[in-house]
């Protein structure tokens, strides 16, 4: 029975970034796994530990000893290797050589000469430091950096190294640093090295040392906390997971602190504050339940301070400088109305072939007005949101705080007088912001939103800069799914090729118009499958409704989920099966094909009886088609499985008649026209 121990090993260094921290520890873990797999040495879990000054990884019940193995190495074919006389070729004494033997300790068995080698396994003592080097040197560091007068390169220096088997500690030297048992406690707490008994005691024997080496522990108690005192506070903390991370990374030790600051700042854009308090203090901010922004925020200390107010004081006071300057940039800001700000937008390069940032806030206004008109919104409203879309862009605000573009642009309007739904748009512009983001909630800022990114998409492709498998810098891909999004979910109604050919206009010149409205529809479409394979919808269905070309995404939509349905009916792989049958007929006809049907050339009862089905099809679905009832459609032309079943039983098409085979390809084209003012149901056989 194969023996195993615990292994831990542990390098310790001076602080390591805190963004990259979760990442790094996960790496470590994945490297030391793959060592530990590659080597052949079973283990039963492993896991890793992460604080600001070490990476850790633990691995239950590893093998001490690699199984023994055989090697088998392929030569050269035995014929080739002999000659008539039996006395070996060059190409023997070659593979020979490689392989270090005598050629008699070959295997000439079979075909091919082969050398068999048995390998015992080597102790797991002997591999691991090699395979925790290996594993360190993969870590995802895009810079590294040395110290003192070494060559040694990695995020951090280095300061100490655990390794241990069991409870016996695994001689090696990494990243200059010799392995022990000693660890490091926390930096102020517990200075003094921190012998590790063994590495099922490691998480314990730190936590004595005052440090929470579990990066996953570490993070629930302050998320835990937090909202605990928060709720004290009569508030809710607002705990993004990348805030939460970061500040986990950034403590050994986290001691949760309530800190305050002064009422008059909440007058400032509460999303301004947030940002700075977030941003670049690593803040927890707290709300009402009315959703504002209580005068309070939560600090995460690495130290149990025998002092907190100390500390509470420290962070009000240096919070205090930036809540300030966002104030001033706020008041700033009002002094002048927002629409003066595109006098300087005129100034600044959109795009150097497409003009300046005004330009394309008059293109949107033109556009957001037509497409609010075919949406049901106001084209006066959005118009105006669209001329105003790009100024915040100019304020001190927004050059202070980048990520409250459009956001500013809502206050600084509402600050104006301009309607509601006109300053909501200045933000809704830019939604969703991300796969599964909010929405705009307003016509005019749904308006403003699809016409934005429209021009963009225009614009680019315009130019000749299409995105390629890893560059999109105009972010175009999110832009066309963003279209698609709020169209369909939103359940709005746009002619998509006549919006992208008032966007190629509004350009004129600056861009090569020929086909170019083509090629971004098909761009955007093309965007639609990947959503739908989301959705687990067959790439089949998607395809049957881009046959047929739809221009307006929710008419796309509604026919994909209608055909989505229909191929759950159970005659619809027949009737798919019957539609292929009559396309590759119509495509290989000789002569033009008519959709009139004389009704005396219908000889056959089979066929006779398939005309009138077809005529009393055409005359159900017609309102059905109207309504966009497409579902509905479909379940009505499944009834038309019988009658077109026992016509190709029964009826040949291509007879010598022309007259008789002009009137049966008409009545195949009645009948697969019925079936494509849906979607090309032939392609889904």
């Amino acid at each position: 029975m194969m023996q195993a121990q615990d292994f831990l090993v542990e390098l310790g260094t001076e602080e390591l970034p805190p963004k990259a921290l979760k990442r790094l520890a996960e790496a470590f873990l994945q490297g030391v796994e793959t060592g530990l797999r590659d080597a052949g040495l079973a283990y039963e879990a492993a896991r890793y530990y992460a604080a600001p000054r070490r990476l850790a990884v633990l691995v239950e019940r590893l093998a001490t000893q690699q199984p023994d193995r055989t090697s088998q190495t392929d030569g050269p074919p035995v014929q080739a290797a002999f000659d008539a006389n039996g006395l070996p070729t060059q190409a023997a004494l070659g593979f020979a050589r490689k392989c270090g033997v005598e050629v008699d300790q070959l295997d000439r068995s079979g075909p091919k000469l082969r050398y068999v080698q048995n390998i015992p396994g080597q102790p797991a003592s002997e591999l691991l430091p090699g395979i925790v080097d290996a594993a360190l040197a993969a870590l995802p560091i895009p810079k590294r950096m040395r110290w003192a007068d070494r060559k040694t390169e990695f995020v951090r220096p280095t300061q100490w190294l655990v390794m241990l088997q069991g409870e016996t500690v695994i001689p090696a030297e990494i990243l200059a640093q010799r392995s022990g048992r000693d660890s490091r406690g926390h930096r102020f707490h517990h200075p003094d090295p921190v012998q590790i008994g063994s590495p099922a005691s490691y998480a314990e024997d730190l936590r004595q040392a005052s440090v929470l080496a579990d990066f996953a522990e570490r993070r629930e108690m302050i998320r835990s906390r937090v909202e605990q005192l928060a709720a004290e506070q009569q508030g809710k903390a607002i705990i993004p997971d990348d805030l939460l991370d970061e500040v986990t990374a950034l403590v050994e030790w986290p001691v949760p602190l309530v800190c305050s600051f002064e009422e008059r700042f909440l007058d400032v854009p509460q999303e301004a504050l947030i940002s700075t308090m977030q941003d670049n203090q690593k803040y927890f901010c707290l709300l009402d339940t009315n959703g504002r922004l209580l005068p309070r925020f939560i600090t995460v200390a690495n130290i149990e301070s025998d002092d907190p107010a100390q500390i509470v004081s420290g962070n009000e006071k240096v919070v205090r400088p930036r809540l300030t300057d966002a104030e001033f940039f706020y008041r700033q800001d009002q002094k002048q109305p927002l629409e003066t700000r595109n006098q300087r937008l005129a100034n600044v390069v959109f795009q150097a072939q497409l003009g300046s940032v005004y330009d394309k806030a008059v293109r949107v206004s033109q556009l957001a007005a037509s497409i609010a008109s075919q949406i049901g919104g106001d084209a006066e409203r959005a118009a105006r949101a669209g001329l105003l879309s790009k100024c915040d862009l100019a304020t001190e605000m927004v050059g202070e705080f980048p990520e409250l573009q459009g956001i500013a642009g809502y206050y600084y309007a509402r600050h104006d007088g301009e309607a509601d739904d006109v300053a909501l748009a200045l933000n809704e512009q830019y939604m969703p912001r991300g796969a599964g983001a909010e929405l705009p909630t307003t016509l005019t800022g749904a308006a403003v939103a699809l016409a934005d990114k429209l021009d963009t998409l225009v614009g680019i492709f315009g130019i000749g800069m299409l995105p390629t498998g890893s560059k999109d810098p105009y972010a175009l891909r999110r832009a066309a799914l963003g279209v698609l999004r709020i169209l369909i979910e939103k359940q709005l109604e746009l002619n998509l090729h006549g919006a992208l050919q008032n966007a190629v206009e509004q350009y004129g010149d600056r861009v090569t118009q020929d086909g170019l409205v083509a090629q971004v529809q098909d761009f955007i479409f093309d965007r639609l499958r990947a959503r739908y394979e989301d959705e687990d919808i067959d790439v089949a269905v998607y395809q049957a409704v881009r046959a047929v070309a739809p221009a307006s995404p929710l008419d796309f939509d509604q026919r994909v989920q209608a055909v989505q349905a229909f191929r759950r009916l159970p005659d619809a792989a027949a009737l798919a099966a019957a539609n292929k049958r009559v396309s590759n007929i119509l495509a290989k006809a000789e002569m033009g094909i008519s959709e009139a049907i004389d009704p005396t050339l219908l000889q056959e009862g089979a066929e006779q009886a398939l005309a009138a089905s077809i005529q009393h099809a055409e005359q159900s679905i017609a309102p059905l088609t109207q309504q966009r009832e497409y579902q509905r459609t479909l379940e009505t032309l499944a009834t038309l499985r019988e009658p077109v079943d026992t016509y190709f039983d029964q009826v040949m098409v291509n007879v010598e008649d022309d007259a008789v085979k002009a009137n049966r390809y008409a009545l195949l084209a009645r009948l697969r026209g019925l079936f494509l003012g849906v979607a090309d149901i032939s392609l889904l056989g």
